[in-house]
């Protein structure tokens, strides 16, 4: 048995090397990036397309957050995906930033920023104020712990009231202009890494990548804007039925219209 088992421990060995150098390496690096970005790229798609159902009434995005809820194993898979991807493309950026930084010289920094584009020069920066807004939207359309009126189940609800309070849709909005950098030099980036990268099909690349990030940061921008300029706004049965007099209340009588708020579905796991 001992002399079976040890070319079995040489060669989980052996695999654990050359995965340690490949990824010590800037072209392993590249690909980690590459291949995290691809999956937190079609998440954020699918992500803003789920959310347009806000457009259809608070009925349908609220039947959508049921949808996934009733998918516990996709729902948990997905998460636990994209939580991988984030902590990889983090490491994989930082590193290699620190690499390119420690390699280059301040003349060819210079030259390099005159021959790079502003989205590609402001990655990092981008990136952090995307990671703060992570947080942030957590906290306020999944926890509803920064949520000035959060109702568990009521995504409509908690989307239109919460673009309502001060600086939160503006934030949103800044948001989204440095998700629109990152995934523009991000997409090209990828697509150049997988290969897919010829002068002649180089206006292909910048087109797709420049038409996909406009479909993803109009969209996610217009979740704000139609708060704010009363396209989107809470049924007018909810109005009645938060007005409803104290002593009602206390009575125990409640409208039809408040008892679906308390009861609804589920909180959004995926988009809010």
């Amino acid at each position: 048995m001992s002399a079976n088992a040890i070319p079995t421990a040489t060669h989980g060995s052996d695999t654990i090397t050359r995965a340690s150098t490949f990824l010590s390496s800037s072209i392993g690096r590249k690909v980690v990036m590459a291949l995290t970005g691809l999956v937190l790229f079609g998440y954020v798609v699918v992500h803003m397309l789920g959310n347009l159902q806000i457009y259809l009434g608070p009925e349908a995005l609220n039947a959508y957050a049921v949808k996934l809820r009733e998918m516990p194993a996709l729902l948990w898979g997905v998460r636990g995906l994209l939580l991988v991807s984030v902590v990889l493309h983090v490491w994989a950026a930082v590193s290699l930033t620190r690499t390119n930084m420690a390699a280059r010289g301040i003349g060819y920094r210079e030259q390099r920023h005159r021959e790079s584009t502003y989205a590609s020069r402001t990655m990092r920066w981008s990136g952090v104020i995307l990671l703060l807004f992570i947080v942030y939207h957590l906290l306020h359309l999944t926890l509803g712990t920064v949520h000035p009126s959060f109702v568990s189940g009521d995504v409509y609800h908690n989307v239109v009231s919460g673009f309502r309070a001060g600086i939160t849709p503006f934030f949103y909005i800044l948001a989204m202009l440095a998700l629109g950098l990152h995934m523009y030099h991000g997409v090209w980036s990828l697509m150049q890494t997988v290969g897919l990268s010829h002068p002649r099909y180089d206006r292909l690349r910048y087109a797709f990548a420049a038409f996909v990030t406009a479909m993803v940061v109009l969209g996610n921008i217009s979740f704000p804007v139609a708060v704010m300029t009363g396209l989107l706004r809470e049924p007018s049965s909810r109005s009645v039925a938060t007005k409803e007099p104290p002593a009602t209340r206390a009575a125990g009588f409640t409208s039809d219209a408040s008892a679906g708020v308390s009861r609804g579905a589920p909180q959004h796991p995926l988009t809010h």
